[in-house]
């Protein structure tokens, strides 16, 4: 479509019809994304404009980046052990269980191996947070460490992403020396930057961290790595400043989930084929088994070793092995980058598709365990009553 307003008016419908069906159906809304555009690609064939991939990459970027920001450092340290192993066990097992199964079972190559392992390692920050909130358990102590949980499994991806598929020189060297940099300048800058510009009609704030995260993410370029690893990196050095102020990532949100993160889960979705899919149906369920049943032996035993009641135990598990965002993001670097085919990116994010629709709805049918809110919470809601 050469007309490029009559191309983002499509665009902007199949966002639009996303969000509303989002609303209808009670599902997260990248999810309805994705697959709006998986109808819209096969049915229309939307067009992939360089303006629209250039969209789909900041929306990458500034999700990750807002990830990040939602890590509170308090309820990492008040659940370090159990935090820690959980979300380092629901990355390790799926990572390695997937791998070797892609590896030695179906025969495919070391690199898109190690991209169906890495796709399939993560959580779903976006499914697990919304699913909190939307029951109150974000104000439970099960609730918060399986937030923590989620935060530090999905940085055992990023990180896995970025260095895996690293060229080892001396641009990955000035890579990693600006971002340790950044890491330790932004908590002390940052906050000092916010308060002295104040907030603007002209969004200096807004700017400053987009500067950032365009630096750092054309030097993971040059250097062959990841944008969105550094942009989840620069998001948990900043937590503490955006959960003081909470006005300024409201602000970032509403540009990301309006103007860009549709134009990626659209674009992610869009790639998928449906031929792909009913030909490969048997492979998409073994590799949603796969992560499942990896999720389980390392998260179920480590429940019981930390106490959890068995309902807890199975309610932490399943929705450990959700996955959505960072799976589609790292089945989609394999593809723009020529490690998977269209064929292997169709089955693999399918696969993640399915891994944030079949645990959720198993663990709120099924599992879902007894509200117990955190001590100060219960003295907050007797005072209510």
């Amino acid at each position: 479509m050469d007309n490029v307003w009559l191309a983002s008016a499509l665009w902007i419908a199949l966002a639009l019809a996303a969000s509303l069906l989002s609303i209808w159906a009670a599902m997260s809304v990248a999810l309805t994304e994705i697959i709006v555009g998986a109808v819209g690609g096969n049915l229309f064939g939307l067009p992939l404009a360089p303006w629209v991939n250039y969209l789909a990459g900041f929306g990458a970027i500034l999700l990750t980046f807002l990830a990040g920001t939602e890590i509170d450092p308090q309820v990492v340290r008040r659940h370090f052990r159990s935090s820690m192993s959980i979300g380092i066990v629901g990355f390790l097992a799926p990572y390695l269980g997937v791998l070797l199964f892609a590896r030695y079972a179906l025969a495919w190559p070391w690199p898109q191996a190690q991209i169906a392992g890495i796709s399939l390692s993560t959580t779903s920050v976006a499914v697990v947070y919304a699913v909190m909130i939307e029951t109150g358990y974000n104000r439970t102590e099960l609730g918060k460490i399986i937030l923590a949980a989620c935060f530090v499994n999905d940085l055992g991806t990023v990180l896995a992403l970025g260095l895996v598929f690293a060229n080892y020189n001396l641009w990955l060297a000035l890579f990693a020396a600006a971002t340790g940099v950044s890491l330790w300048l932004l908590p002390k800058f940052a906050p000092w930057f916010f308060r002295k510009v104040g907030q603007r009609v002209s969004e200096p704030q807004t700017k400053f961290v987009a500067l950032v995260l365009f630096f750092l993410g054309g030097l993971a370029g040059i250097a062959r790595s990841e944008a969105v690893l550094p942009a989840y990196l620069v998001g948990m050095a900043l937590a503490p400043a955006f959960l003081r102020d909470r006005e300024l990532p409201h602000r970032m949100r509403v540009v990301a989930f309006t103007m860009l993160t549709p134009f990626y889960f659209l674009k992610a979705g869009s790639l998928v084929e449906f031929r792909a899919v009913i030909t490969g149906a048997g492979l998409i369920g073994m590799f949603l088994a796969m992560k499942m049943a990896t999720k389980f032996v390392g998260i179920l035993p480590l429940t019981r070793r930390f106490n959890f009641v068995p309902r807890e135990g199975m309610y932490t598990t399943l929705l450990m092995s959700t996955g959505l965002t960072f799976g589609s993001i790292s089945a989609l670097f394999g593809l723009t980058n020529r490690i998977i085919s269209q064929e292997q990116y169709t089955i693999l994010v399918t696969a993640v598709i399915g891994s944030a629709i079949v645990p959720t709805l198993i663990a709120q049918k099924w599992f879902q365990p007894a509200y117990k809110p955190m001590a100060e919470e219960a003295e907050a809601m007797a005072k209510e009553a």
